[in-house]
């Protein structure tokens, strides 16, 4: 199991990696653009049979991506990532199902 999650986290780091950085800012440069273009990705991954929790670990990879490699850009980006940052992992998880379910 822990080497499909590499694996997993590999592809979420290659995917935002390949993203240009003008998408990039697009995308982070207001919440709620942020929220909308998470809420597709959230129906994408619901239309292809994903339960919540595998929408979370895949929510978390994506945010452990962000806070290693991206600046905030908004408020709302800066609290998410203190709160990433003091969370434990278990903490975490469950902001994620909350990032998901905030988004359906």
């Amino acid at each position: 199991m822990e080497t499909n999650n590499s694996a997993n986290q590999g592809k979420v780091s290659e995917q935002m990696q390949s993203m240009g950085e003008g998408q990039k800012d697009e995308i982070l440069s207001s919440f709620e653009t942020f929220k909308s273009y998470l809420g597709e990705k959230v129906a994408k991954g619901e239309k292809m049979g994903m339960d919540e929790e595998q929408l979370a670990k895949t929510a978390q990879k994506v945010a452990d991506y962000l806070a290693a490699h991206e600046e905030p850009r908004n408020r709302e980006e800066k609290l998410l990532q203190e709160l990433w940052k003091v969370g434990n992992e278990q903490e975490q998880h469950k902001l994620a199902h909350m990032l998901v379910r905030m988004v359906q």
